[in-house]
Parts: C-alpha cells; sequence; structure tokens
C-alpha cells in the first residue's frame, strides 16, 4: 500500500493502573516547554515500521517502559487530525496498555532516541481518567472515554 506524503502515521499510548480502586493514566508534561500542555506517550511510525512496533519503540524511548513491563489491551481508535499549526495531516492509532509492574506515582525521564525530541524531559504522573477528557493537549484525549 503506498501511503500519501502529505499523511504522517501517529500512535499514542493510553497506559492505565489501577490504584485504589480506580483507573489512572499516564501522563506527562515537558519540564522546559510546559505550554505544550499535559500528553500521552506516541510519536512518528517510521515508513517501513509497524504500527504496534513504533508502539513500543515510542514509549520506550519517551517514558523508559519496555514491552516486559506492558500488557497490549488492545487499538482503540484511528482519528485523522490536522494540525494548523504544521499545516499537516496525521492518522492517529489510539492504543490501550495496562503497566504489568510497579511503577513510581511520578518520574522524570529523558527522551532517548535521536528523532526531535530527543534529550527533552518529561516529567510522568498517573492521573485519574475520569479529570482528563477534554484536558489533553492537541485532542490526544480524543479516545479516553473507551478508558472508563
Amino acid at each position: 500500500m503506498v501511503r500519501s506524503p502529505l499523511v504522517k502515521r501517529k500512535v499514542l499510548a493510553y497506559i492505565t493502573r489501577e490504584n485504589d480502586g480506580r483507573r489512572e493514566l499516564l501522563v506527562f508534561k515537558h519540564r522546559d516547554h510546559p505550554e505544550a500542555g499535559l500528553q500521552v506517550p506516541g510519536g512518528t511510525v517510521e515508513d517501513t515500521e509497524l504500527l504496534i512496533d513504533a508502539l513500543y519503540r515510542e514509549v520506550e524511548e519517551e517514558c523508559g517502559l519496555t514491552r516486559e513491563e506492558l500488557h497490549l489491551l488492545g487499538k482503540l481508535h484511528k482519528q485523522m487530525y490536522y494540525a494548523e499549526d504544521r499545516e499537516k495531516y496525521y492518522e492517529r492509532n489510539f492504543f490501550h496498555l495496562e503497566v504489568t509492574t510497579e511503577t513510581d506515582d511520578e518520574w522524570e525521564h529523558i527522551v532517548a532516541g535521536d528523532g526531535e525530541d530527543g534529550g527533552l524531559h518529561f516529567q510522568f504522573q498517573w492521573a485519574p481518567i475520569k479529570q482528563l477528557k477534554d484536558y489533553l493537549a492537541d485532542d490526544q484525549d480524543n479516545a479516553v472515554e473507551w478508558l472508563a
């Protein structure tokens, strides 16, 4: 299948955990760019890369969690998204993963890899899902309703 160069494929990871009987979502903010807003891990799919491989690669690069620490619950949604600031369309693929190991409630991670976000400092925290609808940056909460 030939893909349009005008549409970039993206993966977004809704990583959840159970805490005191409620489901929480892993979110982050940029330490040095708070104006970017609250986000979930994700990124661009390379031209020859499978969605699932891009998902695990982006999660590990952005928050440090590995494939072995996560359980894939499934794909939730696909959305066409137009970023006005970049004048570009994105095919966003939302996946639901559950963390299978203990994690801190908050941590900072320096993004690995040589992409445009390499070296950035992300501050992670777990947030109750019910508080996140209409709160994540750039419409990243588009599929949150399917987590509750």
